[in-house]
C-alpha cells in the first residue's frame, strides 16, 4: 500500500506542471510558516499589554528558540532533502532508515539540552543578552520552552521530512492544529489563570507538543516514508547525508542566535540611560514583524525544493531550474510589496504591540523602515540557498546560509555603531542584506548556467 502510494506520489513530482507544483505544495507551507509567525506574533502582543520588560523578556528568549530551530532544521532539512532525493531515484528502503535517524536523534538530543538548562535559567537568560531588569521576565518565558525542547526539535524535524517528501498538506495540518490551539491558550493562561510571561511560554509548550503528536501521525500515511525504531540504525553514512543536507540549515540558524544574541546586547549599550528595555523589546518586536512577512515567501520558496529535489533525483534537471526562476520571481514580487507597505506604515504597526511606550515605537518605526529597504532582496539569497541546499551542494548551500546573518550582520552590528549610535543597530541588517545579494549574484548565474546545460537522464530510476 505504501509503495503504491509512492509511486503515485513520483508521477506527481516529475510529470506535473511546475507551477502548478509549486503553488500545489506551497500554499500548504505558506499556511504552516504564516501560522507558525503569526502565534509568535500573538505572543508578543499579549505580553505587550502587560510590559515593556515582558516584551524584551520575549525578544531575548528567542535567541534560545532560534537554537531550537537550528538542530530541528538540521535534522529537518538533513534528512528531508536525502530523502526526496532517494525517493526521486526510487531508493525507498534508504529514504526509511534516514527517515527514522532524523525522527529518533533530535528527540535523544533535546532530551539532554532540556536537564543542562532548566537548573539554570537565570545563567541562560545573561548569556542570551538580558539586562538585569529583563532577567526574571526571560527566565518565566524559558522555563516551560526549555522544558518543551525535545518536542519542539522533533516537530520541526517531522514537519520538514513530511514536506521534501511533498505531503506538505499533512505537514500543514500538524504545525496550523499547534498554532491555533497556541492563539486559544494564551489569553487563558496569561490572563484568566494570571500566569504573566509564564502563561504565553506554557501556551507555546503545550501547542508544540500538540503539533508533534499529529506529525508523528502523519508519518504512518501511505504516502509517507514511514518512520520507525526498527529502522533507527545510526551509521557514519546516514549522519553524513544528514550533515550534507542539514549543515546549511544548522550554520544559518546558528548565526540567526549569534545576530540575535548580538542586537540584544547592542540595543541595551547604545540605547539612552534609562530606555534599555524599551531598546530591547523594540528590536524584538520588529523581529518578529518581518519574520511575519518573510514567512510567506519563506513557505513559498518551500513549496519549490520537494519539486528540486524529486527532479534532480531523477535526473530531470530543467524541472529543477523552472522550479528554482519560478519561486524567485514570485518571492521578489511579494517582497516588494511588502516592503513599501512596512515602510509607509511602520510607526502604526509597531504601536499594535507596545503603544504605551513612545521611545519603543520611535525605535521600532526606524528599525522597520530600514529593514523594508533591503527586504526584497532577500528573495534570491533565500531561493538559490534552498535549490544548492536541496540537490546536495553543500558548501555553497553553507556559505550562502551563514551570508546575511553571519559574515555580513555580526560585523556590521559591532562596527556600525560605534559610528552611528542606535541608528547603526537599527540599520545593520539592511546592510547586510544589500552585501548578501551581492554575494548571491555570481553563485545564482552559475547555478543556472549548470542545470540549463546538464544532459538528463534517460532512464526511469528503479526502485530499490
Amino acid at each position: 500500500m505504501q509503495s503504491r502510494g509512492l509511486d503515485a506520489r513520483f508521477d506527481e513530482m516529475t510529470g506535473q506542471s511546475v507551477p502548478r507544483l509549486v503553488w500545489h505544495l506551497a500554499i500548504p507551507t505558506i499556511i504552516s510558516m504564516v501560522t507558525t509567525a503569526l502565534y509568535n506574533i500573538v505572543d508578543a502582543a499579549f505580553v505587550g499589554t502587560l510590559s515593556t520588560e515582558g516584551t524584551a523578556g520575549i525578544g531575548v528568549s528567542f535567541a534560545f528558540m532560534t537554537v531550537i530551530q537550528a538542530l530541528g532544521f538540521f535534522f529537518g532539512h538533513g534528512s528531508g532533502n536525502y530523502i526526496s532525493r532517494a525517493l526521486g531515484a526510487r531508493r525507498g528502503q534508504q529514504a526509511a532508515v534516514v527517515a527514522s535517524v532524523g525522527f529518533f536523534s533530535p528527540l535523544i538530543l533535546g532530551l539532554l539540552i532540556a536537564l543542562v538548562c532548566l537548573p539554570n535559567l537565570s545563567t541562560l537568560s545573561r548569556l542570551l543578552g538580558a539586562p538585569t531588569e529583563v532577567v526574571p521576565y526571560a527566565n518565566d518565558y524559558l522555563r516551560y520552552i526549555v522544558a518543551a525542547t525535545p518536542f519542539m526539535m522533533s516537530a520541526l524535524t517531522l514537519n520538514n521530512q513530511l514536506r521534501l517528501q511533498g505531503n506538505a498538506r499533512f505537514a500543514m495540518i500538524g504545525i496550523v492544529c499547534g498554532a491555533v490551539l497556541n492563539i486559544v491558550l494564551d489569553p487563558i493562561f496569561i490572563f484568566l489563570l494570571n500566569m504573566g510571561v509564564s502563561g504565553a511560554s506554557l501556551a507555546t509548550a503545550v501547542s508544540q507538543i500538540c503539533s508533534w503528536m499529529i506529525l508523528v501521525i502523519g508519518t504512518f500515511r501511505p504516502e509517507s516514508v514511514h518512520v520507525s525504531f526498527s529502522n533507527f540504525k545510526p551509521s557514519f553514512n546516514v549522519y553524513r547525508e544528514i550533515l550534507r543536507g542539514g549543515l546549511p540549515s544548522l550554520f544559518r540558524q546558528l548565526f540567526n542566535c549569534a545576530a540575535a544574541i548580538s542586537l540584544n546586547y547592542c540595543a541595551a549599550l547604545y540605547a539612552a540611560p534609562g530606555s534599555e528595555a524599551s531598546a530591547v523589546a523594540a528590536f524584538a518586536v520588529v523581529t518578529r514583524i518581518m519574520m511575519f512577512a518573510f514567512s510567506a515567501v519563506l513557505g513559498f520558496c518551500q513549496g519549490f525544493q520537494p519539486v528540486a529535489g524529486f527532479n534532480y533525483g531523477a535526473g530531470l534537471y530543467e524541472r529543477v531550474r523552472q522550479s528554482w526562476l519560478y519561486a524567485l520571481k514570485v518571492s521578489a514580487l511579494f517582497l516588494t510589496a511588502i516592503s513599501v507597505v512596512g515602510f509607509i506604515f511602520a510607526p502604526q504597526i509597531v504601536a499594535l504591540f507596545r503603544a504605551e511606550d513612545p521611545t519603543l515605537v520611535a525605535i521600532g518605526a526606524a528599525t522597520l523602515r530600514w529593514q523594508c529597504v533591503s527586504f526584497p532582496l532577500i528573495s534570491l539569497s533565500t531561493s538559490t540557498n534552498m535549490l544548492f541546499q536541496n540537490i546536495g551542494m553543500t558548501a555553497p548551500a553553507t556559505l550562502l546560509s551563514i551570508g546575511r546573518n553571519g559574515m555580513f550582520f555580526l560585523p556590521a552590528v559591532v562596527l556600525l555603531p560605534q559610528v552611528l549610535g542606535l541608528q547603526g543597530v537599527q540599520m545593520a541588517q539592511a546592510v547586510a542584506d544589500m552585501l548578501t545579494f551581492c554575494l548571491s549574484v555570481p553563485y545564482a548565474i552559475w547555478i543556472n548556467r549548470y542545470l540549463k546545460h546538464s544532459t538528463p537522464t534517460q532512464q526511469t530510476p528503479q526502485k530499490d
